[in-house]
């Protein structure tokens, strides 16, 4: 019995596309993590210190790399097709990290930092567009999701082996060796993507369906027919809110002319969202110390200071896989524009108890609680949906591109946020940096609710 994509069961070849596809948010995030540990244990051998502007050029350096490389591999997949690029990218990150790691100075710690969120940058604009092209319709929200989820495991991961090192070191000047967490998880996704394929949807809407019907047989087996491929993607098949096609060719500006609403809609909540994900997370051990929530007395070392930062940074980022799997729970049962608005709320909420926990010198357990509170709800919603929408909204000629230009916003919003944490920090201290935060949670939900597409309802955004 034969199947097309969208109705074919569920098979272990569907969960190897999202596996694979997946590592390229799991080293996105990782590297957001190393980040985090390598700046203040570059500050104790740094002399002078790193001002707070150099601390937030170095945390968002990688983060523009990914805005520009969104864009720039969004547009060129469009063009030449996923697998060339799809293979690239991690191709460039591992030699980045290797040259960071040979030749350690903040100069080329910033020059590697930026190739390697190029790198990424490809990433995010390549792997959700290879798995909703390839999954059973039901599951598409599901799987897409699921590769968004992988990031808590680059948070989670590289926090706690970061921990293991760091702990026993003695001597500060060591960060470089951290970079060796990046190179290996690179090679392994180069490796990995060798025995890959073009997405047989591009060969179809580019006219090769004999290619097409090859790599869909490569993919999913012979049993999958190509009839599943239509170049007439306008939408009605996913449910999708209809968008211009504007072509593959199609410039920037005239691409954001054309689809200005949805421009919107799927890149500012993003932007907002990027400042929880990326803004507080490359600080996040720094707002540890800087909040009292890091239990080492005074007298200790700065290292062993950093190190228990570190650790509770680990156990923080610890919440962030349970919100992914409550939000992908809800991804079928709850209209996807509402889960995002729900999210965004409590994520302000929850920082509004950590901004009341540290005003009034509550316990050290409750600022926990409301900064695991904070990831929770930020993960399940904004950050889960802000990555899902954009495949769902642009039909497949332009998906690479509508994807790299969401992406791209998203990561302006967060190289905004990693630049200016430290200056707020040095303005107004941790009280001004919860503030600023709780505003951006609250526009993001905001935005989100004026700009969503009328045609989104419960079921065409579930894909129900």
């Amino acid at each position: 019995m034969g199947y097309t994509i969208n109705n074919s069961p569920l098979t272990w070849r569907h969960i190897r596309i999202v596996a694979i596809s997946s590592l390229g948010q799991l080293i996105g995030t990782g590297l957001t993590t190393l980040v985090s540990v390598i700046i203040p244990l570059y500050q104790i051998v740094a002399h002078p210190e790193l001002s707070s502007m150099m601390q937030g050029f170095i945390g968002a350096v990688d983060l523009i790399g990914i805005m520009v490389g969104s864009v720039v591999f969004g547009s060129l997949s469009d063009r030449y097709g996923y697998l060339l690029f799809f293979r690239l990218c991690p191709a460039i990150i591992c030699v980045s990290a290797l040259a960071a790691l040979l030749f350690p100075s903040i100069p080329v710690l910033i020059i590697c930092l930026f190739i390697m969120g190029f790198g990424i940058g490809g990433e995010y604009s390549l792997d959700s567009d290879y798995i909703s092209e390839l999954m059973p319709q039901k599951w598409t929200f599901i799987m897409v999701g699921s590769a968004k989820a992988s990031s808590a495991l680059g948070n989670i991961g590289v926090a706690a082996v970061c921990y293991l090192i760091v702990r026993n070191w003695t001597d500060a000047s060591l960060w470089p060796r951290l970079l060796w967490i990046i190179v290996a998880i690179s090679a392994l996704m180069f490796l990995v993507r060798i025995r890959f394929w073009q997405s047989p949807q591009w060969l179809a809407d580019a006219g090769k369906e004999k290619e097409a019907e090859i790599a869909l047989h490569n993919f999913l087996g012979p049993d999958v027919n190509i009839e599943a491929l239509s170049a007439s993607d306008d939408g009605k098949s996913t449910g999708m809110a209809h968008v211009e096609k504007t072509g593959s060719k199609t410039t920037f500006v005239s691409f954001v002319k054309s689809n200005w609403r949805n421009v919107i809609f799927t890149g500012i909540p993003w932007a907002c969202e990027g400042l929880g994900v990326y803004g507080i997370g490359v600080f996040l051990p720094i707002l540890v110390m800087a909040l009292g929530i890091e239990h080492a007395s005074e007298s200790v070392d700065a290292i062993t200071h950093v190190a228990n930062s570190v650790e509770i940074t680990f156990w923080i980022s610890c919440i962030i896989l349970p919100g992914f799997i409550i939000g992908l729970f809800l991804i079928n049962k709850m209209n996807g524009v509402r889960l995002q608005v729900v999210g965004f709320i409590f994520s302000a909420l929850s920082l509004l108890l950590l901004l009341f926990a540290y005003k009034n010198h509550w316990p050290t357990w409750i600022s926990i609680l409301a900064f695991m509170g904070f990831e929770l709800f930020l993960n399940l919603g904004p950050h889960l949906m802000t990555y899902v929408l954009p495949s769902k909204v642009y039909p497949v000629n332009v998906r690479g591109q509508g994807s790299g230009v969401a992406a791209s916003i998203g990561k302006l919003g967060a190289v905004l946020g990693v630049f200016f944490i430290p200056l707020l920090l040095k303005a107004g201290g941790s009280t001004l940096v919860l503030i600023v935060s709780i505003i951006v949670m609250a526009i993001g939900a905001l935005i989100t609710c004026l700009f969503a597409p009328d045609r989104y309802d419960a079921h065409s955004v579930n894909d129900k």
